[in-house]
């Protein structure tokens, strides 16, 4: 999942660098936005040893205040820009809520880019190349359906202009946000004192923007997303295990019967296929039942029959179907059902999550959705994407929260009609937001 991720960036031009896990409380403290945001979560370093530090060092929660002192010193001309760089690792935040493996946690792996520019228009063409990339690797790859929100003012990026974020929508009906591009302005630029000359010699603040995937978020997703009662089901090419070969002997068969299942393995393996044999003692149906659970998209399974007639019987984790292929039409076949594999769960996730978007025109009828895990379009009072009252009111009532507004929405110019309402303060609707439960 990080190679495809870091692929993408590469395309698009970003550069990866690595920098320390820990940063100087002094580095923290200067953007004052950004540290009222970060601060109740952050994990503190006092001592090394018996010795108590001269100054704490904080367990890095995301890297903006790392990096962003070099690059003060790293941007001085327009000819440095754009700077695009990312870092893959791990952050860590106090969260203070019920933990859940993956979606949930203080210590998560993820991409982080930054990005400077010299104007305000660069880095808002980046946020959207962000979006791009997402919808790229999340959807395309990895079968997850999104849509890219622009958040709440009460619900961005510490420090940002604006935050955007990509949701999907759970089998039990909450939202769970992926990942997110933050439009940081000059704010983070003034604070760290990046600037550069621009053409004529004047010397100008830059324009800055930071792109977050939680790569260990995204994989929670990708497990709820399309696994079913028997297990984990995942798109072919991010599988842990792509094919696995079950031998089917009888005691006088097993070493002729090893022996294909070797040459098929060999064969794939030099295709560039991870695969697996399962040797062990036990009995097919165990395995059969085994290998499914771990989502492995493809089975192989290998008799007396299949070795006498040199054929291969294959089946389809997503399907349950199987098939009987001649051994020449191998390579061929395992390409095909991979790609065939990945198609079919992707747009089943997509046709589900389609049919999981509704419309309210009422505080009864929002409530009555949101129960029945839909995801629910409202008419909204502020375009600028205030309101926070009004939300509020929709957070205790119903225990949900107001995502944002969809961004290909707001690329078509879509509002609401003369006349409509939001229904939670009366006032005229100035845009839609989408409203649902999160996790």
């Amino acid at each position: 999942m990080f190679d495809f991720y870091e692929k993408e960036l590469d395309k698009f031009g970003h550069e990866p660098v690595i920098f320390p896990m820990v940063i100087p409380e002094s580095n923290f403290q200067v953007e004052k936005d950004h540290v009222e945001g970060f601060t109740p979560e952050v994990f503190w370093i006092e001592r090394a040893g018996d010795e108590i530090l001269e100054e704490r060092l904080a367990l890095r929660p995301t890297s903006e205040t790392a990096m962003y002192p070099l690059y003060s010193l790293w941007v001085r001309s327009w000819r440095d820009l754009p700077l695009k760089l990312y870092q893959s690792g791990s952050v860590f935040r106090y969260e203070g809520k019920s933990t859940r493996p993956f979606l949930r946690g203080r210590e998560f792996i993820w991409i982080e880019s930054h990005n400077v520019f010299q104007t305000m228009e660069e880095a808002i063409d980046q946020t959207r190349e962000d979006m791009q990339i997402a919808y790229n690797v999340m959807t395309d790859v990895f079968g997850i359906p999104i849509i890219y929100f622009q958040r709440p003012e009460w619900d961005k990026f510490a420090g940002a202009v604006h935050t955007f974020a990509a949701d999907t929508l759970m089998p039990d009906g909450k939202f769970l946000q992926l990942p997110s591009t933050h439009l940081l302005g000059s704010n983070f630029a003034e604070a760290f004192n990046i600037t550069y000359t621009d053409q004529n010699g004047d010397e100008k603040i830059a324009y800055q923007t930071c792109y977050g995937p939680a790569i260990s978020r995204i994989f929670g997703g990708m497990i709820a997303v399309h696994g079913d009662n028997n297990g984990l089901i995942f798109p072919f090419d991010v599988a842990p295990k792509q094919v696995v070969i079950i031998p089917i002997p009888k005691k006088k068969e097993i070493k002729h019967i090893e022996e294909y299942c070797k040459e098929i393995e060999k064969i794939l393996i030099n295709e560039g296929y991870r695969v697996k044999i399962d040797l062990s003692d036990n009995r097919p149906g165990d395995k059969y039942y085994f290998w499914e659970m771990k989502g492995v998209p493809l089975r192989l399974e290998i008799g007396n029959k299949e070795v006498r007639e040199k054929k291969i019987t294959i089946f389809r984790r997503d399907t349950r179907e199987k098939r009987t292929i001649s051994f020449d039409d191998l390579v061929n076949t395992i390409a095909e059902f991979g790609t065939v594999l990945t198609t079919n769960i992707r747009n089943k996730a997509q046709k589900r999550f389609d049919k999981s978007i509704t419309v309210a025109e009422t505080l009864d009828e929002l409530e009555e959705k949101v129960n029945d895990k839909k995801m629910c379009k409202i008419p909204w009072c502020s375009i600028d994407l205030d309101g926070e009252e009004c939300a509020m009111e929709i957070k205790d009532q119903l225990a949900a929260t107001v995502r944002g507004r969809d961004m290909r929405e707001i690329d078509k110019g879509i509002i609401p009609k003369k006349g409509e309402k939001c229904f939670i303060c009366g006032k005229d609707a100035a845009c839609y937001v989408y409203v649902g439960k999160q996790y």
